[in-house]
């Protein structure tokens, strides 16, 4: 697990101790990776309890190094963060400061991200190439989509990029129907944090329709109260929830500038706190207080309820349902990929993958975000069909800015400037040239090229 110190990381683990599978196939060892020790130890900690009782736990190895953690791995997670959640706050604030978004993966914030990951993650893959060439790559590292195409460039196929957003809106939506989300399938397309839901499949009849009509339906859950069931028949899909920034672009904007922080910032310091406690858990003076794995749910708990809070408020102040707090998503993919791949248990999952011809208007190598059949060869896209003009525009215009944001990556000088300038440019919520020139000086992010 690269990033093992990461704060999701009790979460994968889970995952694992739950897996009930064929035991030829479950995971025997979890090596643990990061730069920071002490965020090992503290998430060593956690898994520690985790695993207390478990029969078969998967063994739990920390390493500061990185070909120790590749040599001999089946199965390689990156949920690494480059610069930190100080990092992130940082691409959170530079862009507000010039009134346009500043958030994670989304908009000029995302292409900042970008410019300081993919170094980083192209070493790794070169290092992967290296000491563990057969080993499988999923990708939780943000921006997912863009970092899973750069990633492919050196490994091919055998990385394949995962989110959890497109299965939490497809499970919404299937409950509102009052079907089993497990027994339907679903026509979702787009790239990561752009995509849109256009079906509902249960018993061989699509569904959506039904939903789309039935205002209180509709608005029962996440996406019907960020987008409003006027807009979504409008459109005539459901669109993931990033797509908010997008729609509602100048209301996500105030209301986050009027928050007294950043999710980033929020995040930054809830975090800290976490670690620090941790760590002080571990030792004698601490041990009379609350466990890790006590101190982990908790924090776990705060992060899920004020996920998207400022697209909530911005949409008139609404709170999470229970059943979208569990915190289940990244893990139980991974975890169905794993078996799929390993077990050649046949499963359908969206995952983000090379389009092949998957979605036309896009070329082959474009990774895009999409169903796709999952076995022991790896993920295969099935075909989407055509994409509503809408749809398809913005999902080039984002591509555009993927690759852009790469080719900065991967060049010095003038050209990575020129690059990172057109990434930030042509994005469709970066409103000015100018504004992006000066988003790019302020950030520092090519400070290194």
């Amino acid at each position: 697990m690269l990033g093992g110190g990461g704060f999701r990381m009790p979460l994968v683990y889970r995952a694992l101790l739950d897996d009930s599978g064929d035991a030829a196939g479950r995971c025997t060892e979890l090596v643990l990776f990061d730069t920071d020790r002490g965020r090992l130890d503290a998430i060593g900690a956690v898994l520690a309890e985790q695993a207390a009782g478990r029969p078969g736990a998967p063994a739990v190895r920390a390493t500061t190094d990185l070909d120790d953690a590749l040599r001999g791995a089946d199965f390689i997670f990156s949920a690494i963060r480059v610069g930190g959640l100080a990092g992130r706050a940082r691409d959170e604030r530079v862009p507000l400061a010039e009134g346009v978004l500043g958030q994670e993966t989304v908009g000029a914030g995302g292409v900042l991200y970008g410019l300081r990951t993919l170094p980083v993650a192209l070493e790794i893959a070169e290092r992967i190439a290296a000491v563990a060439p057969d080993a499988w790559v999923i990708n939780f590292t943000n921006p997912a989509g863009m970092v899973t195409e750069a990633m492919q460039r050196v490994l091919g196929d055998r990385v394949i990029g995962i989110c959890d957003s497109p299965v939490g809106l497809c499970r919404r939506a299937a409950r509102a129907l009052g079907a089993d989300p497990g027994r339907a399938s679903y026509d979702y397309v787009g790239l990561n944090h752009l995509g849109w839901l256009r079906g509902v499949i249960v018993d061989g009849r699509d569904r959506l329709p039904e939903l789309m009509a039935d205002t209180a339906a509709l608005e029962s859950f996440e996406e019907g109260k960020l987008f409003g069931a006027p807009w979504l028949r409008a459109l005539g899909a459901l669109p993931n929830e990033y797509l908010h920034y997008y729609y509602f672009n100048r209301e996500a904007v105030s209301a986050i500038r009027q928050a007294p922080a950043t999710r980033g910032e929020f995040l930054r310091d809830q975090q800290a706190g976490f670690y620090a406690e941790a760590a002080a858990a571990g030792t004698a003076e601490g041990a009379a207080g609350a466990g890790a794995l006590e101190l982990w749910e908790r924090t776990r708990m705060e992060r899920e309820a004020t996920y998207m809070a400022e697209s909530r408020e911005a949409s008139g102040g609404w709170q999470r349902d229970s059943c979208d707090l569990d915190g289940g998503g990244y893990d139980r993919i991974a975890l169905a990929i794993m078996r799929a791949i390993a077990r050649d248990e046949r499963a359908t999952l969206i995952l983000n993958v090379r389009n092949r011809t998957a979605v036309p208007g896009l070329d082959a190598d474009a990774v895009v975000e999409v169903p796709c059949l999952v076995d022991a060869g790896g993920a295969r896209p099935l075909a989407a069909g055509p994409v509503a003009p809408d749809q398809l525009g913005l999902m080039l215009t984002l591509k555009a800015v993927e690759r852009a944001t790469i080719a900065a990556a991967t060049s010095h000088g003038p050209a990575a400037r020129a690059a990172a300038l057109r990434a930030l440019a042509v994005h469709p919520l970066v409103d000015s040239v100018n504004v992006a020139s000066r988003i790019l000086d302020a950030s520092g992010a090519l400070s290194a090229s």
